[in-house]
């Protein structure tokens, strides 16, 4: 769909209904062969599917890796097949390790859906070839093709045309799932947020206001504190050069050294607006700092809790969901590498906890 018509559909469907909908769906079995990932998609990678025939020959040692790479010239990609994965990245790459780590959970979700049935189905929309491209589910197709194989079909949730903001669609589920690398969610934050603003660019045009933040956040699928977190990473593309080259901070830390930098360089220069040559010498400095760091390694320092009187407080601290109880804690910005913030946090929850038994 080229940007014109994009735009097109867009303000067409504002002014229609003042919001977006999708478009209409429907369940439906489509062969595996006939669907292909989206190359823009954060989870994708170089992949090769491969006949159920030769996986079962790779299986029973009958064809080998090289003569597999050979025959579906997939140097450089990733061979899935019934019951294999063949990661033929180069392994001196960051992104082998990443792939590798997928590839473990899509061998883990594959067995367990080679016993009970996939809960939910992946999504799909038509293209003008007769195939499907693949919206959202791009781990659960992979673990088909695992379980089942290449020449099965499955049961997908089929899209009657291409919705027009697939990018928010991907953010909202890649960014709930623990699997997907921090580099990933990141890319799929920039991509998700590009479509927003189009969104916004169509509202001004028929004469609404822009989204808001917390309007954004809703839309995205996280909290506002979430948003602030990515808003703040993405910033830079230094930090996203840090995470594909295989930093591991956690977002909090990260963000603590982008907002740090900014504000030490307002200060040293007595600025509150910064320009294009501002943001150059700070994005230098956070790499700088970025790449000095590196991940923090295991402490003797020891988080000390005080002695717990109740038996019931006890209970409630290993059986309930302690973060979705309302105990005032912003736990998207806890620092998790940093003693101080996690004894601070499990000081609280303690004393929330301590204040629930004492009501009761």
């Amino acid at each position: 769909m080229n940007k014109l018509k994009h735009e097109q559909l867009l303000l067409s469907l504002l002014n229609k209904k003042g919001q977006l909908y999708d478009a209409a769906d429907r369940y439906e079995s489509i062969f595996l062969s006939l669907v292909s990932p989206d190359p823009e998609n954060a989870r994708f990678f170089p992949a090769v599917f491969i006949k159920d025939q030769d996986a079962q020959l790779f299986i029973q040692r009958k064809l080998s890796k090289a003569q597999l790479i050979k025959i579906y010239d997939a140097e450089n990609h990733v061979i899935v097949g019934k019951s294999c994965i063949i990661n033929c990245l180069n392994s001196d790459t960051p992104q082998w390790k990443s792939v590798q780590h997928t590839i473990k959970s899509i061998i883990e979700l594959g067995e367990n859906i080679s016993i009970t049935e996939l809960i939910q189905a992946p999504s799909v929309y038509p293209l003008d070839d007769g195939t499907y491209r693949i919206l959202t589910g791009h781990r659960r197709f992979f673990a088909l093709v695992y379980a089942h194989g290449y020449d099965s079909a499955a049961q997908f949730k089929l899209y009657e045309s291409e919705p027009l903001l697939p990018k928010i669609k991907q953010f909202q589920e890649n960014a709930s799932r623990e699997d997907l690398s921090q580099y990933g969610k990141l890319v799929a934050f920039k991509q998700a947020i590009a479509e927003i603003e189009n969104v916004n660019s169509a509202r001004l045009k028929i004469g609404l206001k822009k989204l808001t933040v917390k309007d954004i956040s809703h839309n995205l699928g996280i909290s506002m504190g979430a948003f602030d977190n990515y808003n703040v990473l993405t910033r830079y593309n230094t930090v996203l050069k840090a995470y594909e080259k295989g930093l591991s901070l956690p977002f909090v830390h990260v963000k603590k050294v982008v907002t740090t930098a900014e504000s030490e360089y307002k200060q040293q220069h007595n600025k509150t607006q910064l320009n294009l040559s501002d943001i150059r010498i700070i994005e230098k400095e956070i790499e700088r700092k970025l790449m000095g760091d590196k991940t923090p390694t295991q402490s003797h320092k020891a988080v000390r809790v005080k002695p717990i009187q109740s038996l019931n407080t006890v209970k409630q601290l290993l059986t309930s969901n302690i973060m979705a109880l309302d105990l005032g804690i912003d736990w998207d910005n806890v620092d998790w590498e940093n003693y101080d913030s996690v004894a601070s946090t499990l000081s609280t929850v303690l004393k929330g906890l301590e204040a629930m038994d004492t009501k009761r």
